[in-house]
């Protein structure tokens, strides 16, 4: 079995675990602050350092797929799967939806071809459930999707992540609508 059929055999069992393993956090009385975030290791030496100030330059001169034509940057490109920059989840699971993988796989791409890019993970949880619970569930989202990338091809110097459980949602509402908005992890490269 060559290797990319191993990592997606890797990836595959990875997720399921994942989500297969979550577990109910207990509920405690609120006292810290209202995020985690994992710092990766540092970069080797004269890879990533400085990575969020010189990622842009030389960014374009690479064409990734489905980005014929485009003057731009590529992560700005509306018909690439790279302007993708949010993953949504169902409700309490960290498992990555299949519609969502391409997508996913087109990040890991990017960022393995230009090893000066950074990105951060930013989980978040719907405001069902405790905010701890909530706290931990965004941090399964977001170690979820780096899981992904770096099998996918990223390095570990290039993606962190961190967890805003539910406060910061993007839809104010109190109904399913609005809770399948707030359940995402969302893509910020640093730029």
């Amino acid at each position: 079995m060559n290797s990319w059929v191993k990592g997606i055999v890797i990836a595959g069992a990875s997720v399921w675990l994942l989500s297969a393993c979550e577990g109910v956090l207990p509920e405690k009385p609120s006292t810290g602050p209202a995020e985690v975030i994992e710092k990766t290791p540092a970069a080797p030496p004269g890879g990533a350092a400085g990575a969020e100030g010189s990622e842009g330059q030389g960014a374009t001169s690479r064409p990734m797929p489905g980005s014929s034509g485009w003057q731009g940057h590529p992560l700005d490109n509306p018909d690439s799967p790279l302007s993708q920059k949010v993953v949504h989840f169902d409700f309490d699971s960290a498992a990555i939806r299949a519609e969502d993988r391409p997508s996913l796989e087109a990040h890991a791409q990017y960022l393995a071809a230009h090893p000066n890019a950074s990105v951060i993970l930013e989980g978040h949880a719907d405001e069902r459930g405790s905010r701890e619970y909530n706290i931990g569930l965004g941090e399964r989202r977001a170690k979820s999707v780096r899981q992904l990338l770096t099998l996918l091809g990223a390095s570990d110097g290039q993606v962190q992540t961190i967890s805003y459980g539910e406060e910061r949602p993007v839809a104010l509402g109190h109904d399913e609508t609005a809770w399948a908005q707030n359940r995402r992890v969302r893509l910020n490269y640093g730029r």
